[in-house]
């Protein structure tokens, strides 16, 4: 019996336990969960045990609950978690239980997003300029270099979140002044990357990238963001083969390689500038969050969850499998504060694009706004062709309206 565990801070959260039950589907395991939230419901049925630790981002606490399964059980065989702000503590309690997976080191090449930009432009891939700022000089400097507009952000930044955009000197005044950059508090800062925005995902196993999807983003997060009534989409097209792709493929897989990944997910984010060329915005070592592995698997009819834990713990993978569908989804959110107050036009949609519905969240009356981007709730379409999926999401992001009070 295999003793693999699991880190997650809220084991209960909907995405984080599909990886989870995922990870219980596995032959001979005994799955196992180091958690700040203790599991209730379901999850007590799928964990055969977990400790529960004061500070699920500290690796002192997770090797100190490592440990105790340790004892209660044998020395475990693989240590895994998915949260972006994770992956270098898990590495570490890796290496202080000598667990194969990736060591520190590449865990904080793909997490420091100034580290990455440095081993990828040594390697002549093409991705934003960036500047580490430990002062508002560096900050005026670097504008001085690359104009605007740019982005600050925390060089182990997720997603979008803290990110700023900054269209000119006077923003940047405004920016400086709430993110104070210093020694103790660094700033990266990036060349706004412009053109269609899309995201790369790969499985790899030994050191090469074995399968590997495309999304494109409508618009981008960082656009909406900015703007709290756009009810954005992910739109994962049925025909990913043509050569619009090929140099985006090219230079996926060259990241992945160049980072030292060896098994496992990454989720990368890139752009089609205007001229054409493709530059990379950043990678993490992980599987992508905004439901992007539930679409990816309804579009291959395969279980993406299931082949994240096949990779990470049996450094394993069962592909490949054939592209069917087009299939999208679309993120409920509205302008306003408070709480959700009404969900208008669901009756609407329904009728009109309902058949091609495969999997629906609507907000809840009365629950606070989510800061999130990906709003309050979701639907997911899913059809043979790529128009279809894309017409369908239109209807719903103009018809469904969510009022908040």
């Amino acid at each position: 019996m295999r003793n693999v565990v699991f880190i997650a801070p809220f084991p209960m959260i909907s995405t984080t336990f599909r990886f989870a039950k995922a990870l219980a589907t596995l032959q001979g395991i005994r799955l196992l969960g180091v958690f700040q939230e203790p599991p209730h419901g379901e999850g007590t049925r799928v964990f055969d045990d977990h400790v529960v630790v004061p500070d699920a981002l500290d690796a002192r606490h997770l090797i100190g609950g490592v440990e105790a399964l340790r004892k209660k059980y044998g020395h475990p065989s693989r240590i895994v978690g998915i949260l972006e702000n994770l992956q270098v503590q898990v590495a570490q309690v890796r290496e202080h239980f000598d667990i194969p997976g990736a060591p520190a080191a590449v865990a904080e090449r793909f997490r420091d997003k100034n580290l990455m930009k440095d081993e990828l432009r040594r390697h002549g891939i093409p991705c934003a300029r960036h500047k580490l700022l430990r002062c508002d000089e560096d900050a005026w400097q670097f504008a001085r270099e690359v104009g605007f507009p740019q982005v600050l952000k925390p060089p182990s930044g997720a997603g979008c979140l803290a990110t700023y955009r900054v269209d000119n000197a006077e923003g940047l005044t405004a920016v400086l002044r709430e993110v104070r950059p210093s020694p103790h508090r660094e700033v990266l800062a990036e060349e706004f990357l412009t053109g269609e925005e899309h995201s790369f995902e790969t499985i790899t196993i030994g050191g090469v990238p074995r399968f590997h999807s495309i999304t494109r983003y409508l618009p981008s997060p960082l656009e909406v963001m900015r703007n709290s009534w756009i009810q954005w989409v992910c739109l994962a097209p049925r025909d990913i083969s043509g050569k619009e792709y090929d140099e985006a493929r090219r230079v996926g897989v060259d990241v992945v390689q160049k980072l030292g990944l060896d098994a496992g997910f990454t989720h990368m984010e890139w752009f089609r500038r205007p001229n054409g060329s493709v530059a990379v915005g950043e990678i993490a070592m992980r599987p992508p969050g905004a439901q992007i592995v539930r679409i990816t698997s309804l579009a291959y009819d395969a279980d993406l969850y299931r082949a994240w834990a096949r990779a990470v713990v049996d450094n394993a993978y069962d592909g490949p499998w054939e592209r069917k569908y087009s299939v999208g989804v679309a993120f409920l959110r509205g302008t306003g504060a408070g709480r959700v107050a009404a969900v208008e036009g669901v009756e609407a949609a329904q009728r009109a694009v309902g058949q091609l519905v495969v999997e629906a969240k609507l907000p809840i009356i009365g629950a606070p706004k989510s800061s999130s981007y990906e709003g309050d709730g979701f639907a997911i379409v899913r059809s043979p062709t790529t128009e279809t999926t894309l017409a369908a999401l239109k209807t719903i992001i103009e018809t469904v309206r969510v009022r908040y009070q």
